[in-house]
């Protein structure tokens, strides 16, 4: 009688995390919501305040962005039923990326069917044989690894820079060979931290270099930066910045992808790259409504100034009542506790006991001594929300003894 092979799922059956979770009544994921307009959702049909959502403009709900997507599904159905390299592309993708490319200053865009295909696009395509090399914040969004790790399976290389240090990127960028190519790949708004990019400093060791620069904006398009243009922009780098990424899920309220650079560039990757090639399009409901979110981001100016006067506010409140908060100058603010199981007995305690929603990050997703409560802001929070959700956090925070 032959000897059994392993079982590939011995490992599922060893995986006991999410059902402890689940039995302590802790469990943080997949929460249904019932209803979600914004600052406020319904689970299991009670009202909460909504501190856990990247809606930072509150356009999910626009009547111009919901009769835009109707209106689409009317003229177009609901689906191109291929990818864009064969039979999905719509006149409206190509009017959407001639929109952002000019609002950006690049010379051509890329629309894709989600924001982290972009950045496997980016990884799949630029990074594709040996001469290549990534070199990443340590801190960067799971979808850029993933692309990366996509260029390595094709020759590149990887080597990671300590978070935010121009010193620690200098010193990476210093070590590789002559003949080595190299992709500096950094968030523009890092999406557990909060904290902003440090082009001005990054960008003396890119150029010092010669290196080029991938910046994913997918935290900072209608936050930061001039009429919400974002990272680059806010410093006033957006000619040297060779591209940049970004998504239609957050700020623009739809689901989607953009990328922005030279011409050339995207072309290559529209014929290089499989997660834009072989992905079927974005719906025309999604692309419609993205554009629609996009004109009224430019339109009601006063989102962007809401926006920041709420996240400022709370920085500043959360800040003196003593919460760690890092270094974070945007929308996402996190809160350490830099304890796994503090962190959900948290967050269980503010959705249980004050119907106040935030999102929990634990490891592996980020290291032990790291584990923070994320919560990030919207314009259309008004104050008695913001207000609420302080008295909560302030008496968990105290009663847990996280302050």
């Amino acid at each position: 009688m032959s000897e059994r092979t392993p079982d590939v799922l011995n490992k599922v059956y060893e995986f006991e995390a999410a059902d402890d979770a689940r039995r302590a009544g802790v469990y943080p994921y997949f929460k249904p919501f019932d209803y979600n307009d914004g600052p406020e959702a319904v689970i299991d049909g009670e009202r909460v305040t909504m501190f856990g959502s990247n809606n930072y403009l509150g356009l999910t709900t626009h009547p111009r962005v919901r009769e835009a997507a109707v209106s689409a599904i009317g003229t177009f159905g609901t689906s191109m039923t291929g990818s864009r390299f064969v039979n999905g592309s719509m006149k409206l993708h190509g009017e959407f990326e001639e929109k952002i490319a000019d609002f950006l200053g690049k010379e051509s865009a890329l629309v894709f069917t989600t924001g982290y295909q972009v950045n496997l696009a980016v990884g799949s395509a630029l990074l594709r044989d040996e001469n290549c090399v990534a070199v990443v914040d340590r801190s960067v969004h799971a979808s850029i690894y993933d692309g990366v790790r996509l260029g390595q399976s094709a020759g590149g290389r990887m080597v990671r820079f300590r978070h935010n240090s121009a010193a620690s990127l200098d010193r990476a960028l210093s070590k590789l060979k002559g003949e080595q190519a190299a992709l500096v790949m950094t968030d523009g708004v890092f999406s557990a931290e909060g904290d902003i990019a440090k082009l001005d400093e990054l960008m003396g060791a890119v150029q010092k270099r010669g290196a080029r620069l991938f910046v994913d904006d997918a935290h900072a398009l209608g936050v930061i930066g001039p009429g919400g243009r974002g990272t680059a922009h806010h410093f006033g780098l957006e000619d040297d910045v060779d591209l940049i990424g970004g998504t239609f899920s957050k700020s623009l309220a739809s689901v989607g992808g953009y990328l922005v650079g030279e011409r050339k560039v995207l072309d290559y990757i529209r014929h290089f790259a499989p997660s834009f090639m072989f992905a079927a399009s974005g719906s025309p409901s999604s692309i419609a409504a993205a554009m629609a979110a996009f004109d009224v981001m430019q339109e009601e100016t006063w989102r962007m100034d809401k926006l920041r006067e709420n996240y400022t506010y709370m920085r500043e409140e959360l800040e003196g009542a003593g919460f760690e908060l890092g270094a974070t100058e945007s929308a996402v603010i996190p809160i350490y506790v830099r304890d796994d199981a503090l962190t959900l007995q948290f967050w269980s305690t503010l959705l249980k006991d004050h119907a106040v929603y935030t999102n929990p990050f634990i490891s592996p997703g980020v290291l032990p001594r790291n584990s923070l409560l994320r919560t990030s802001y919207m314009a259309t929070h008004e104050r008695k929300h913001l207000d609420r959700g302080l008295e909560a956090l302030r008496s968990v925070g105290k009663g847990l003894g996280v302050i």
